[in-house]
């Protein structure tokens, strides 16, 4: 026997719904009637998508896309549901501590209590040997950057096997501002272990990637770590200032290009767990050096 048809009125009562937000469902592609009557254009909903019903109004409750929701709803499998859901409150939770980080910076800046908001970060020094380097570069603007430095990493990364292996910690180099307003460039950077191997694949297979080999010497470096939620734009200016400020009083001049250099498992990573450092290649007075 078919399943049950409700009309629009006592469905919305059984799904504890109104007939307009069941409309604006069907409307946006979240839950379609079971049958639409041609004649009247009346609605019909079977009595088994009432959970279905429900469901869809407890993901906008947490303001999901339409496009996750449907990916929610649409699969019959829970257990597949249920990481979609846990997926998207991760991306949540990292958006609002990146928030919380912003309005703190912006506190900060606006009561020109900027020393206080320095001294959250702690800055020392790190020597650093030289490094064969597998590099890409690129024009890009700060919304557009998260999505590049990833995929730029990746590249550099899985291209390390044919120049001997990973011989160090993959970073950022920013050769000039990158902003909603300027675009830089950034290099994104790989050490490798072999430079003629590094130097014979950029010939080949590296060249239409626009791959460079450049061999950075031995320095020292003015860092601050800062975690996932501070890495992003405009909050990590703060991790920025705070080390120019810690240069500035130890007598340290910027002696190449800033970079972040990042350490940990990015996706793997929670917004409060460390992920990055914040650096200065320095030369001048002497400073502690951290290992």
């Amino acid at each position: 026997m078919d399943e049950e048809l409700l009309g629009i009125g006592a469905f919305a009562a059984r799904a504890r719904l109104s007939a307009k937000a069941l409309r604006l469902y069907d409307r946006l592609g979240l839950l379609a009637p079971a049958r639409v009557d041609e004649a009247t254009g009346y609605r019909y909903y079977r009595a088994g998508q009432v959970e279905a019903a429900r469901l869809v109004a407890l993901l906008r409750q947490l303001d999901m896309p339409l496009a996750r929701i449907a990916g929610v709803v649409d699969t019959a499998d829970g257990a597949v549901a249920a990481e979609r859901l846990a997926a998207y409150w991760t991306d949540v939770e990292t958006r609002h501590a990146g928030q919380r980080t912003l309005a703190e910076y912006l506190r900060g800046r606006l009561s020109g209590r900027n020393s206080e908001m320095y001294g959250k970060f702690e800055v020392d020094t790190v020597d650093v040997p030289a490094q064969v380097l597998i590099t890409e570069s690129r024009h890009v603007l700060a919304d557009e950057l998260p999505a590049w430095i990833g995929a730029a990493l990746g590249r550099l990364e899985e291209a390390a096997g044919e120049c001997g292996g990973a011989a160090g910690t993959p970073f950022v180099a920013y050769h000039a501002e990158v902003s909603m307003e300027s675009d830089g460039p950034a290099e994104a950077c790989v050490p490798v272990a072999d430079e003629a191997a590094a130097r014979a694949w950029a010939e080949g297979l590296g060249r239409a990637r626009g791959t460079v080999v450049r061999v950075e010497p031995a320095q020292r470096l003015a860092r601050t770590r800062i975690t996932k939620a501070q890495v992003a734009h405009p909050q990590i200016l703060a991790a920025f200032e705070a080390v120019e400020e810690w240069m500035r009083a130890k007598g340290l001049t910027p002696a190449g290009p800033c970079r972040e250099v990042y350490f940990a498992d990015w996706e793997a990573a929670g917004p409060e767990d460390p992920v990055c450092d914040v650096a200065f290649p320095v030369t001048g007075a002497a400073a502690g050096s951290a290992g």
